[in-house]
């Protein structure tokens, strides 16, 4: 099947499972919970939904439990949505990417803190000693102007482009 049908239908598939668990779904486990992405068999029997829960991991489990007792109600909603043979059975997923990349990003923003802590803030900061390192909003060139007029500035380009 080509490649792109198969990206419209998995669009397709995020798109009414956020919608149904966002505003449809009533189940009080299911909760903090974003679809991140959806991927369908090329065959277009089986889909598995990517979901990132916050929480706690009994938070999240419970939540995907939650999810999973509900994936009939999803696919029902689904069938009404898409205009296909079959239905795909679909199938939640605990997406941990976001929570890699917070951890990541928090691995990263410690390694740089630690060794150049007190560089960051000189940089950040003007040196009271060296004041002529702060920039006023007079000091910053204007940078292009868009929207202004080019050419010469006497008229003659007007008067000429006026016509009798």
């Amino acid at each position: 099947m080509k490649t792109h049908r198969l990206a419209r239908v998995a669009e397709a598939i995020r798109e009414v499972a956020s919608e149904t668990i966002l505003f449809e779904l009533r189940d009080p486990r299911v909760k903090l919970v974003t679809v991140t992405r959806a991927e369908v068999s090329g065959d277009l029997q089986h889909a598995k939904i990517y979901v990132s829960i916050m929480g706690t991991e009994k938070e999240q489990k419970l939540t995907l439990h939650g999810l999973r007792h509900a994936a009939g109600f999803i696919q029902s909603r689904l069938a009404q949505r898409l205009q296909t043979r079959f239905t795909p059975v679909i199938e939640f997923v605990l997406d941990e990417g976001v929570k890699k990349s917070i951890e990541i990003t928090r691995l990263i923003n410690e390694a740089l803190g630690q060794p150049g802590g007190a560089a960051d803030t000189a940089v950040a900061q003007p040196d009271a000693e060296h004041p002529e390192q702060a920039t006023s909003p007079t000091d910053v060139d204007a940078g292009p102007s868009f929207g202004r007029a080019s050419g010469p500035t006497d008229g003659s380009a007007a008067a000429d482009s006026a016509g009798p």
